[in-house]
């Protein structure tokens, strides 16, 4: 019999139950009794701790008195509809709920190495947000009811709280805009109707698009802007660890090219006391590229998207 005219098996008693939890742990906002429970064997120590950190990392942070308990995750299958770059920051925001109930579960005080994680869908504009990290508990404070999510390794987790440097959890800040009209017709923008000189340098030859240039200057300083006031109801200060940007093209019947400008930064908030004396360096934790870094210790990092991710016609 062909694969595709084959029924799916019938599912047992218990795994549909087991379904049924799932999907009611998810409609009320909750985690399933499944994780619940093998949180909870974590937490007592009836479990095996499992961890993300290299036997180095391990060493220096349970010398300072940190101790895994956990892997965490939070995941999010969003439909972010007519707006990528909004639809990402909540897709992320939703799966960090996920994490820090995991967390909590946990018994944890904090989760270190955050990796962010995407998965595009053939299912309409649809994205799978994930956030994997180790819950660690600090000896001698109680468990969290509001653990700390952050997205530096914990080797340099506890090089910051050694200098009194506090990471208090993850700020997203995300913008998009139109130059030219948007081609669908839907939502307005500053930017809608300016296409003076990209009309003109069609016809005049070479030139300097500076238009285009302040155009995408301003949606960076905008998607910064409100990455800081996101960053500002968590803390006085942000370690950029993700950054992505696109501009892309869209080509319109008997009129100029419209262009799609979306940038998005995701970091670690910190809380740092003036005048803070600063005992070693710190390492920056930002991934620009894929393929590239600025930060060499621990070679490679995760950068959460792909540069090869295009629409229409493509980036340029």
């Amino acid at each position: 019999m062909p694969w595709f005219n084959r029924k799916a098996p019938s599912l047992s008693a218990a795994a549909q139950a087991r379904d049924r939890d799932w999907e009611s742990a998810l409609e009320q906002g909750t985690l399933p009794q499944p994780v619940l429970e093998r949180l909870a064997d974590a937490r007592a120590g009836r479990a095996p701790w499992v961890a993300t950190m290299t036997p180095a990392e391990l060493l220096t942070v349970r010398s300072h008195g940190c101790r895994p308990i956990a892997t965490v995750s939070g995941t999010c299958w969003y439909n972010f509809g007519f707006s990528w770059t909004e639809g990402h920051a909540e897709g992320w925001a939703y799966a960090l709920d996920r994490i820090r109930q995991e967390a909590f579960a946990a018994g944890a005080n904090a989760v270190v190495d955050v990796q962010m994680r995407t998965i595009r869908h053939r299912i309409g504009q649809s994205m799978d947000f994930t956030l994997l990290g180790t819950a660690i508990r600090v000896d001698g404070l109680p468990p969290s009811r509001d653990p700390v999510v952050a997205t530096v390794p914990a080797l340099e987790f506890v090089q910051l709280l050694e200098m009194g440097i506090v990471p208090t959890g993850i700020a997203v800040g995300a913008r998009y805009e139109w130059l030219g009209g948007n081609p669908w017709g839907y939502g307005g923008n500053r930017w809608g109707g300016r296409m003076t000189q990209m009309q003109s340098s069609v016809f005049a030859g070479n030139q300097p698009l500076t238009e285009l240039g302040q155009f995408w200057e301003g949606i960076r300083r905008d998607a910064h802007a409100d990455l800081r006031n996101h960053a500002a109801t968590m803390g006085n200060g942000v370690l950029a660890h993700t950054q992505f940007g696109q501009i892309i093209r869209r080509e319109r019947d008997k009129q100029p090219p419209a262009y799609l400008g979306r940038h998005i930064v995701i970091g670690t908030v910190v809380d740092t006391p003036f005048g803070a004396d600063i005992p070693h360096a710190i390492e920056p934790v930002i991934d620009m590229r894929d393929d590239a870094t600025l930060s060499a210790s621990r070679g490679h990092r995760h950068s959460v998207y792909s540069h090869q991710i295009g629409e229409g016609e493509g980036p340029i």
